[in-house]
Formats: C-alpha cells, sequence, structure tokens
C-alpha cells in the first residue's frame, strides 16, 4: 500500500508502522497508510532552526516576498494536480478552489506586503522616542526574526489552505516552518509540499512535514519557536498547557471552532433583497465544503417574526442541494473529510437533538448521487429549530462540526447580541441589513466577543467576500471559545514572528541600526547633489543645503491665485484678530512648493520621478520677511525588482524635507517618495 511520508531534514521518509490508514470520502478506497511514529523531532527541530532559519535571515523582506510570489507562481500553474487529488477529500471543485487557490491567494498576499517592509532582513517600527533634553539619546523599536521554527499544528478541513496561510506569513517573517497536517488528509498536503521541495524555491530547511499524528512534536519547542493550533478548542488548550509550552513561554496561537452566528436586521423582511441574502449566505455556509469550515454558520438569528419565513425559505433552498460524488455533473455538496467525521458529527447532532427539534435533513435517509452512501462520508444537511435558545442552551455549547446549523429567534437587539454572545466568543459573526443605524448597534455591542464582523446588504453583495472567509491582509481568529488568537492580519500577522526590541543611543547609531535617518543624526553633505547619484550611490543621512528664499506678500498672492486658495488668514490681514496669526500668513502648501523649487536639480539625471509625499506638517507660521531655506536628507532606501527584462532597474528613496527659518526652527517637515534609477541596469 502507498506510503504517505514525511519531509524531515532535507530527506522524504516513512514512519514506523501504521498509525492510520487515509481513505477516499467518497468510495471509501485505500488511499495509503500514515505514520510519523519513531521520528526525531528534536532533530528536526535543531535542522530548521540551524538550516532554514540562517538562510532565511539573510534574505531581505523584498528577497523574501519574491520568494513568495515565486512560489505562488509555480504553484498556481500546476494547480490541476492538486484538484485531482483534493476530490479524495471529499470537496467540490468550489471546496477545492477555496482550499487551493484560495491557499496561494495567500502568498500572493502576503508576497505584497514586503513593499509595507524595508530593503533589510529586519523592520523598523513606529517612531523614535526623544529621550533626552538635548536630543543626543533617543529611543526605537526594531523587530527581528526569531532564532527558532514555527510549528503548524492545522486540521483536517484544509489540508492545503491551512498550510499556506500560515507559512505565507512566517517565511516573510524569516522564520521556518514545521508543518502537520490532520493526518486524515495529510496526503493532499504531501503532494503540495513535494511540489514546493521540488520547485527549489525556498531555501533547504524552510519547510519540513509531519504527516502521522506526531505525538512528541511539541516535546522539544524552547522559547525561540512558535506554536500555532487549529482546531477544536478542547485539543488546542491540552496543547497550550503542556509542560514545555509553559516552561518556556512558547508563544501558541490557538485558532479553535466555534459557534459562530449569522443575525437577520429586522428591517430585512420576506421579499427584500436583504431576506435573500441572508438564506442564501445560511445555506452556503451549510454546504460549502459540507460544514466542515471554522468560520461556518451554526447558529442563524432571525427577528421572532419571520422565523416561520426563513426556516421555509432555507429548507427550500437546502432541498435543492444534491449531495454526492462531486465528479458527477449537479452535485453540490461532497462528503466530509473521512468516516470518522461522521460519526463525530452524527453524535453531536443526536446530542443536540435532546433540546431541540431537526425540520430539515435526516441522519440516515437521503440521497447520494454517484456513490454509495455506506462507503462513503456522506451527511445530510441537517436544519434545527430552537425556539427558546436562553434556557435551551446547548446549541450555544455543542458544535457539530459539518452541515449543521440552529434557526433561533430574537425579540430586541439586546437579545440578538447576547444569542451571539453566548457562543462565549467566535472566529466571525455577521449581520444582513439595510438599515446603517442597526448595523452600528450590532456591530459595536458584539463586537468585543467577535474576531472578524461582516455586514452584508445589496449594496456589498457582489462583491463580498462572505461570512465565511478570511482574508489574509485582515485578522482570523477570535476570543474566548476561538482561542484567542490571531492569523494572518497582514503585518500585524508577520510581527507574531518577530522578536519586537527597544533600541536606545543616540541618533546616529540609531541611524546606522535601523537604515532610516533619524533626526540629530550626522548630515554631511551630498557631493554631488543628490538628485545626480543613482540609487546605489546614495547614503543614508547626506544631506543638501538650499539656497534660502525670503518670503514676500507677492509670494502669498501670487500662491493664492495659481492654487485659488484665499482662505482669510493668508489673504485679510483684518481677519486675524482671535486666531494664532500675527499677520497674514503664507500657505503650508507654498512652503512645500517652495521647499521643492530650493532642493530639486533640475538637470536630467537617474531620479525617474516623484510619486508621493508623506507625514507633511506645518509647524511654524511662517511670514512676509521670513527666510526659509531646506535640510534635503536621504531618510531611506528599498529596492525594487524589475517586473521584467526590459523594465529601468530602479528602487525608492524616502528624502526627508526639512524646512527650517532664520531662527534655524523647522517651519515644515515632510517625506517625499522618489523612484530612482539603478547605476547597475543588469
Amino acid at each position: 500500500m502507498n506510503k504517505i511520508k514525511n519531509y524531515i531534514a532535507g530527506s522524504w521518509i516513512e514512519g514506523d508502522g501504521e498509525e492510520l490508514v487515509a481513505e477516499n470520502a467518497i468510495n471509501g478506497a485505500a488511499i495509503g497508510t500514515v505514520s510519523s511514529a519513531g521520528l526525531d523531532y528534536a532533530a528536526m527541530l535543531d535542522y530548521g532552526r540551524s538550516k532554514g532559519g540562517p538562510a532565511l535571515r539573510k534574505m531581505t523582506f523584498q528577497e523574501r516576498g519574491r520568494m513568495l510570489k515565486a512560489l505562488a507562481l509555480h504553484l498556481m500553474s500546476i494547480k490541476k494536480k492538486f484538484y485531482e487529488l483534493s476530490a479524495a477529500t471529499g470537496a467540490t471543485k468550489t471546496d477545492s478552489w477555496i482550499d487551493i487557490e484560495g491557499g496561494i491567494g495567500n502568498l500572493f498576499a502576503n508576497a505584497s506586503l514586503r513593499r509595507q517592509f524595508p530593503d533589510l532582513p529586519y523592520a523598523v517600527e513606529g517612531d523614535a522616542v526623544p529621550l533626552s533634553k538635548g536630543g543626543s539619546f533617543i529611543g526605537h523599536h526594531i523587530l527581528v526574526p526569531k532564532h527558532g521554527v514555527a510549528v503548524h499544528i492545522n486540521a483536517f478541513n484544509f489540508p492545503i489552505w491551512g498550510m499556506l496561510e500560515k507559512i505565507a506569513v512566517n517565511l516573510l517573517a524569516g522564520m521556518p516552518a514545521v508543518v502537520k497536517p490532520s493526518e486524515y488528509t495529510s496526503y493532499l498536503t504531501e503532494l503540495m509540499v513535494k511540489e514546493i521541495i521540488d520547485s527549489k524555491i525556498l531555501p533547504e530547511g524552510s519547510i519540513q512535514l509531519v504527516s502521522g499524528f506526531g505525538r512528541g512534536i511539541l516535546d522539544h519547542v524552547t522559547q525561540n519557536d512558535v506554536v500555532t493550533f487549529t482546531g477544536s478548542a478542547a485539543t488546542g488548550l491540552k496543547l497550550k498547557a503542556l509542560p514545555n509550552i509553559i516552561e518556556n513561554t512558547v508563544p501558541f496561537n490557538l485558532e479553535a471552532d466555534s459557534l459562530n452566528a449569522s443575525m437577520l436586521g429586522e428591517d430585512a423582511a420576506p421579499g427584500t433583497p436583504e431576506f435573500d441574502l441572508f438564506i442564501k449566505a445560511a445555506r452556503v455556509e451549510i454546504t460549502v465544503k459540507a460544514g466542515q469550515k471554522c468560520t461556518a454558520i451554526r447558529r442563524i438569528i432571525v427577528p421572532e417574526k419571520y422565523m416561520e419565513d426563513v426556516q421555509i425559505a432555507l429548507g427550500q433552498q437546502l432541498a435543492k442541494t444534491t449531495i454526492g460524488d462531486p465528479s458527477v455533473d449537479g452535485v453540490r455538496m461532497g462528503a466530509l473529510a473521512c468516516r470518522t467525521q461522521v460519526d463525530r458529527v452524527r453524535e453531536n447532532v443526536e446530542l443536540l437533538s435532546k433540546e431541540q427539534e431537526i425540520v430539515y435533513g435526516d441522519l440516515d435517509n437521503f440521497e447520494v448521487v454517484g456513490a454509495d452512501k455506506e462507503k462513503g462520508a456522506f451527511f445530510s444537511p441537517i436544519l434545527f429549530r430552537n425556539d427558546d435558545p436562553f434556557n435551551k442552551t446547548s446549541v450555544h455549547e455543542i458544535e457539530a462540526f459539518g452541515p449543521v446549523s440552529t434557526l433561533m429567534p430574537y425579540k430586541d437587539m439586546d437579545e440578538a447580541i447576547r444569542l451571539a454572545e453566548l457562543g462565549k466568543g467566535s472566529l466571525v459573526t455577521s449581520i444582513v441589513t439595510a438599515d446603517d443605524s442597526i448595523a452600528k448597534e450590532f456591530v459595536i455591542g458584539a463586537a468585543h466577543m467577535h474576531g472578524r464582523v461582516l455586514v452584508l446588504n445589496e449594496r456589498c453583495a457582489k462583491e463580498s467576500t462572505g461570512h465565511g472567509s478570511p482574508m489574509p491582509l485582515l485578522t482570523h481568529g477570535g476570543p474566548g471559545r476561538a482561542g484567542g488568537g490571531e492569523e494572518m492580519g497582514g503585518v500585524r500577522g508577520v510581527k507574531h514572528y518577530m522578536q519586537r526590541t527597544a533600541i536606545q543611543g543616540h541618533p546616529e547609531t540609531i541611524t546606522r541600526i535601523t537604515e532610516q535617518f533619524q533626526v540629530g543624526a550626522d548630515q554631511p553633505e551630498a557631493n554631488p547633489h543628490v538628485f545626480r547619484q543613482h540609487f546605489e550611490e546614495l547614503v543614508v543621512g547626506h544631506t543638501v543645503f538650499t539656497h534660502k528664499h525670503t518670503v514676500t506678500d507677492a509670494d502669498i498672492v501670487n500662491f493664492a491665485n495659481v492654487s485659488g486658495d484665499n482662505f482669510y488668514a493668508h489673504m485679510d490681514a483684518t481677519s486675524l484678530e482671535g486666531t494664532i496669526f500675527e499677520q497674514r500668513v503664507a500657505h503650508g502648501y507654498f512652503l512645500l512648493s517652495k521647499a521643492a523649487g530650493l532642493f530639486v536639480d533640475p538637470k536630467k539625471g537617474p531620479v525617474l520621478l516623484n510619486y508621493g509625499v508623506e507625514q507633511a506638517r506645518f509647524t511654524k507660521p511662517v511670514y512676509p520677511g521670513a527666510t526659509v531655506g531646506v535640510r534635503f536628507t536621504v531618510k531611506e532606501k528599498i529596492d525594487q525588482e524589475k517586473r521584467s527584462e526590459d523594465d529601468i532597474a530602479k528602487g525608492i528613496v524616502k528624502f526627508l524635507v526639512d524646512m527650517y527659518d532664520e531662527t534655524g526652527e523647522t517651519v515644515a517637515i515632510a517625506t517625499i517618495l522618489t523612484m530612482v534609477k539603478k547605476l547597475n541596469q543588469s
């Protein structure tokens, strides 16, 4: 029989014996045996730390981001082979698309985050903090990659997405990973890891795979490592409480299945577009992935007066759901991932049935198209009705992780929020309403118990990603039962794999460490002018000290004529009583414009364009008669890749524009962004 292997320390190896036989969820046929018994987990983690970690930490954020992009493009080019095997997990084509292309999309999204980081292996966070009166001692924060391994323990329902959404973040941060998927569907994860390894896009040691039970995998983690877990809250809490995790203060991100809710606004009466959207969303979340999503809607909260309407409409939609082999035309819902899951879901449905009534579906009597119901892991959609959800509370405590949801009523907004809260913390809740005042009241009242809140109505429905879709650049996690963790989340997610350290010293020292100019650092005069220098030649801190200009009344009038800005403080000296101004004041935007006139070298050179201004501030009024000059300093350099062979090799340079008056005091300050040609065009 085929062996599902582990990728450890640069080699594909089989575990000892047989821990599990992975089966095709549609027909029950054996796919292969799975085992991780006998693996040397201490050596595996050491390999990641000693091999993958140093290689990733040598790369800059820009290089790591481009690496993720290259990997995403490669995997997308061979996606067909993943779809073929994904069908064995019981997935329809839509289910597989979420797992496969949704996962690859995480690589693309995180690759794009490189633009928010410097061209360094580490990051600088926030602004400098002055720590002394004279300015010779400041503080700052840097973020450096942890010198450990990210150990990802994933659930069975997303064998590809679950891996990619996590490794995309730790790889961008500069940290290697050990991936431990669920043994039930690890055969699909194994296929993708093989393709990743064979591509040689990642440095060796960046990713390792444990396909079996992984017992003992956390026994050797240290304070340098990070553990993430996705799955049941009970299992996650047991792992989080392991002595080794506690004793070494190992960061542990827990993302647990939760009893997510969706609420119908009182304004969304039957016949409105919002009512129809609500029914569609509920049906989708029950049937997509056969309800095996940590974000699926488990509790459907509706106004008491619409209970019958929702029950009938949702029942009619569920009746259109054809269950069976996804390869057969017309099948809209596949199987659960395995027979073990069928037993678990059935057990929880029977427990829920003790307090509430099944109004749609049957545990035993349902049709399956193109497959044998007894051999496959099929399950009927089940819709419960609970008319007394404040007293019959098992629905707020027991999750049937399949195509199962419960309909329940509310009388007013306070009850709706309380019902959502009874889930004790969820990954996501949603509200469908066209009334923004209702949306605001619900969101503000309920947000403290939910990691994400979707507001759905006709205006956004066409482009909405839906209740059940976490997005790479937004946080995915939730409080309480949902685990209290935070996955993805754009830059926030990357920081989980980095150590934040406060650094203190002279501005010049902090400038050299951060490679970002800090006010108070040395400003040697640039020679030649910075606009005559290519990207490689520019040095952070080098400064152009411009000629000076004395501001006149004519400057103010002329700028008002050109811009159309005739604000009284600039144009009417008789209206200044009660203001902070002593006389008519120069426009702030005139000062920025004049600053450009002073610092720009007009001849053609390496500077290709100026494409933005950031953090512009006008710090002191400038009156006619004041004399201003500019200190124009190289603040930061960011490398940029060529988009094609014909593209110009270039980088982004940020310049600090510090305009000062005859007293030496800053009157305006800003950062301009320029695109600068490289000397080396290869």
